[in-house]
């Protein structure tokens, strides 16, 4: 765990620089994901198509047990906890929202990678519409059966309010 957080605070420190030291740029203008984060890249996207069509093992699956991720101000310490508390919500809103990447970044060392994303999420949400801009942070680690989620942190704010 504490390779994980010295990992978090490399990025912290290094994700501003991150577009211009060497990461493969994709076709799609935004995206810049260095080859070593590729396939953590894909994970990322596979965990996301899980809850687009609410399919909560397979997304389950794709976190580590001792997964952490930050929500809306709250930790939940665990793939278990997560999944017995806010994963069916997320499944729920993913499956009625557009979600759209406006930018992503992210890198590796072969054992660990790291994939920042930006973007939009449009729609409407019990009766309410939704137009929020998206951070994501997601830390991965390779294992036995293959790269799987460590960290997330998700923060969205109103896509009006940050128009600027």
């Amino acid at each position: 765990m504490l390779r994980i957080l010295i990992f978090a605070a490399i990025i912290a420190t290094g994700a501003a620089t991150a577009h211009a030291h060497g990461p493969a740029k994709h076709a799609t203008s935004g995206i810049s994901v260095a080859p070593a984060a590729a396939e953590a890249a894909d994970v990322v996207d596979a965990f996301h198509a899980a809850l687009k069509r609410s399919d909560l093992a397979a997304a389950r699956g794709y976190l580590m047990d001792d997964a952490l991720i930050f929500e809306g101000g709250a930790a939940e310490r665990s793939a278990v906890e997560y999944a017995t508390h806010h994963l069916p919500a997320d499944a729920k809103f993913a499956a009625v929202t557009e979600q759209a990447i406006t930018s992503r970044t992210g890198d590796g060392d072969g054992q660990t990678a790291w994939v920042l994303t930006e973007g939009k999420t449009t729609g409407s949400w019990r009766e309410k519409p939704v137009n929020s801009v998206t951070t994501e942070t997601m830390i991965l680690r390779k294992s036995a059966a293959g790269w799987r989620i460590q960290h997330i942190h998700w923060s969205s704010g109103s896509a009006e309010l940050r128009k600027n």
